[in-house]
C-alpha cells in the first residue's frame, strides 16, 4: 500500500511509542493503513446519526465533539487539538449510529484508520490491541472525571482543570465553546476567567 510522501507521520508514531514499542517494519505497516484527510474550519468529520467508521488522529488544527440537546443547545464533550485522537468510539466499535457530531474549529489535518484496517493491524501487530485499549481506557477515565467534576466542582475549578487538560486552547478556542464544555454561560465564564487569572 502506498504512503503519501508529503505527510509527516512522526507525530503519530511518537504518540504510539508512548505506550508500545514498534519495529521499523511494524511502523511502516501501521503508517500504510492511515488515510490523510484535510478538513476545513467548520466542516464535519462525522455527524450524529451516521455510523462512525474511522478513528482519527489530529496532526494539526483542532476538532470538537458535541451533542445537540432537545433544546437545540450544543454540549461539547471533547476538544481534540493536535496529538489527540477523536471519533465516536461507541459507534465505531458497535457499528451503531453516532450520538456525537465532530467538526473542525480550525483547518485540520487528520490521519484516519478504518475499522477493517484496524482489525488487520491487530492480526499482524497484536501489540496495537493494547495501544487502543489504553486509549479507550484513558478516554473513559477522562470522561468519568469530567462528569464527576461537573456534578461536584465549582466553575472556577472546572475551568482550571480545562486549562490543565487543554493548555493551548484557552486563548484559541471561542469563549462560547469553552463555556459549553464547562456547562456555564459565556458571560459567567468571563467572570470565572478574571477570577482565576487574578490569582496567578
Amino acid at each position: 500500500m502506498s504512503v503519501p510522501t508529503d505527510i509527516d507521520y512522526s507525530p503519530i508514531l511518537r504518540n504510539v511509542s508512548k505506550h508500545i514499542t514498534l519495529t521499523d517494519e511494524e511502523r511502516a505497516y501501521f503508517v500504510s493503513l492511515l488515510k490523510p484527510k484535510h478538513i476545513k474550519k467548520g466542516q464535519f468529520y462525522q455527524e450524529a446519526g451516521e455510523v462512525c467508521r474511522t478513528q482519527a488522529y489530529v496532526i494539526s488544527g483542532c476538532m470538537r465533539s458535541y451533542h445537540i440537546g432537545e433544546d437545540g443547545k450544543e454540549h461539547i464533550l471533547q476538544f481534540a487539538p493536535s496529538d489527540w485522537w477523536t471519533g465516536d468510539m461507541a459507534s465505531f466499535l458497535k457499528g451503531t449510529p453516532a450520538l456525537l457530531n465532530s467538526d473542525a474549529l480550525d483547518d485540520s489535518l487528520l490521519l484516519l484508520i478504518e475499522r477493517v484496517q484496524m482489525d488487520h493491524l491487530y492480526e499482524r501487530v497484536p501489540k496495537f490491541d493494547r495501544f487502543f485499549r489504553i486509549l479507550i481506557t484513558n478516554a473513559f477515565i477522562a470522561q468519568q472525571r469530567r462528569m464527576l467534576g461537573n456534578l461536584s466542582l465549582p466553575a472556577e475549578e472546572r475551568y482550571a482543570q480545562f486549562r490543565k487538560l487543554y493548555p493551548s486552547l484557552d486563548e484559541h478556542v471561542p469563549q462560547k465553546h469553552i463555556a459549553s464544555y464547562l456547562g456555564i454561560t459565556p458571560e459567567f465564564l468571563s467572570t470565572v476567567r478574571k477570577r482565576v487569572l487574578a490569582r496567578k
